[in-house]
């Protein structure tokens, strides 16, 4: 069943958009706050499309995620009353919270790091750096750090990678998109 490789098409359509800088950039701005899709869906594509630019959106990327960010810590900080139904007790992201509040015991400002530069949901992490007060030039820091690492390394992928690996892997695009739902299907059974 051929359901990623029209999906795929239209991602890599989408990157060549004369606007796509500037929905790169909203989705990195929206994903460190609140949105729930990581905006290296849109990175990877725009690097190998435009390789010759990879690096500016990498910059752009990380600049518009840390943003995004500071907004995440800021919720947390000034207005956790409207959040709190979804990291309180029974809430979508209250594990991730009680988790990132135990990586902050554990680890401090590396846990932002951490968070920044790995596929955990990062915005959980930037409203409880917010909830607890943690000072802000360190969480902006260990915030661009991380991110940057993060979106300079998936930047630097595509480029050594470029048109050979994109074809190669063109073929296979359906099969990968099912084993990666079969996976997440698995996390999740094994999660409840």
């Amino acid at each position: 069943m051929r359901v990623f490789s029209p999906l795929y098409d239209r991602v890599m359509r989408w990157s060549g958009h004369r606007q796509a800088p500037w929905y790169l950039a909203a989705l990195s701005f929206s994903e460190s706050s609140f949105f729930p899709i990581p905006p290296d869906v849109m990175l990877a594509p725009m690097c190998l499309r435009h390789p010759q630019r990879a690096w500016w959106f990498a910059s752009l990327t990380t600049l518009a995620s840390v943003a995004g960010g500071l907004l995440g810590y800021l919720i947390g900080r000034l207005a956790f009353d409207l959040v709190e139904p979804l990291v309180g007790p029974g809430g979508h992201y209250a594990q991730a919270f009680d988790q990132a509040r135990q990586w902050f015991d554990h680890w401090g400002i590396w846990a932002v790091f951490l968070a920044g530069f790995s596929p955990i949901p990062y915005k959980v992490f930037t409203i409880s750096a917010g909830v607890l007060g943690m000072a802000l030039i360190p969480f902006a820091l260990a915030s661009a750090v991380g991110r940057g690492l993060r979106f300079f390394l998936v930047a630097a992928l595509m480029v050594w990678g470029g048109a050979p690996m994109e074809a190669r892997l063109r073929p296979y695009i359906d099969w990968i998109g099912w084993v990666l739902v079969a996976l997440i299907l698995l996390v999740l059974a094994f999660r409840l």
